[in-house]
């Protein structure tokens, strides 16, 4: 039996989302977006999720040390977060994080003229984060009204074969009921070449005050995903802490989130409408 409460999140991006780091003198002057390492599309750590959550929860009440722990030297505050007297007085947090990691990502497709598209390796994630029954999901499977059988990208074309009513069952319902556009599944090797076909791409540059020109390492380019995107992430709550009972809902009051609909900043770049996403919660035990 497990010893945690267990429960996932969907995010949806309300604007484009950029959660990564400048790149290296090899990559030029791109900031990359944080990739999963086996299918190389956009995640969002498990770090910054936990975060903007205890972020959230500390502005709210005094309560941020018990959901999430004491940190080491930790000092006293205004938000009456509690006092540590050393190395050796830390807790460990009652709610654990992972990464967040795609479910469907929007993409332009010319005769669509948009079509949210998948892969087996990111819907199976989603069927364990949910605990839904594991399927077989073939490559190249869909479900929807597709205008053709062959589908073109700027990468080529993309021929579809047979449709899966099942697929509508792995479109988060926190979402919507019914997805509005048509769902593509595409092979796990190939994934990664339209995840970079769909990204949102800026250039940025600060200029010279008295010159129209750069100024010396002020001009670089992003990359996020694209407003839309559709990312999962699970998490876990400890049932009982020694004697004393855990309760998700205890949780969700102390952090004053609204588990239907909260809307959340991720990532860098808020100033300048980044960052923007409606996220839900789902306790899967109270399913």
């Amino acid at each position: 039996m497990s010893d945690y409460h267990k429960a996932y999140g969907i995010i949806e991006t309300q604007a484009p989302l950029h959660v990564g780091a400048s790149a290296g003198e090899e990559n030029g002057n791109l900031n990359l977006i944080f990739r999963d390492q086996f299918t190389l599309t956009g995640i969002i750590p498990g770090s910054s999720i936990r975060g903007r959550f205890r972020a959230a929860m500390r502005h709210q009440n005094g309560k941020v040390d018990h959901w999430y722990g004491k940190a080491v030297n930790h000092s006293p505050s205004a938000t009456q977060e509690s006092e540590t007297n050393g190395n050796n007085n830390t807790s460990e947090s009652r709610i654990k994080f992972e990464y967040a990691s795609i479910v469907w990502l929007p993409v332009y497709c010319p005769n669509q003229p948009i079509v949210y598209v998948s892969c087996p390796a990111l819907l199976k994630r989603y069927q364990k984060i949910t605990e839904k029954s594991i399927t077989d999901i073939k490559p190249y499977s869909y479900y929807g009204n597709p205008s053709s059988k062959t589908l073109f990208f700027n990468l080529g074309f993309l021929p579809l074969k047979q449709e899966d009513k099942t697929l509508k069952d792995l479109f988060p319902q926190a979402i919507e009921s019914e997805p509005k556009h048509l769902l593509i599944v595409v092979a796990d090797t190939e994934i990664s070449m339209i995840h970079d076909m769909g990204l949102y791409r800026q250039s940025r540059v600060a200029l010279e005050p008295d010159e129209k020109k750069a100024k010396k390492g002020a001009f670089f380019d992003l990359e996020a995903l694209p407003e839309g995107t559709i990312m999962a992430f699970p998490l876990a709550m400890r049932k009982t802490t020694g004697d004393t009972p855990e309760e998700w809902q205890q949780f969700l009051q102390d952090s004053q989130f609204n588990p239907k609909c909260q809307e959340l900043y991720f990532g860098g770049l808020e100033s300048i409408g980044f960052g923007r996403t409606q996220v839900s919660l789902q306790s899967v035990n109270s399913r």
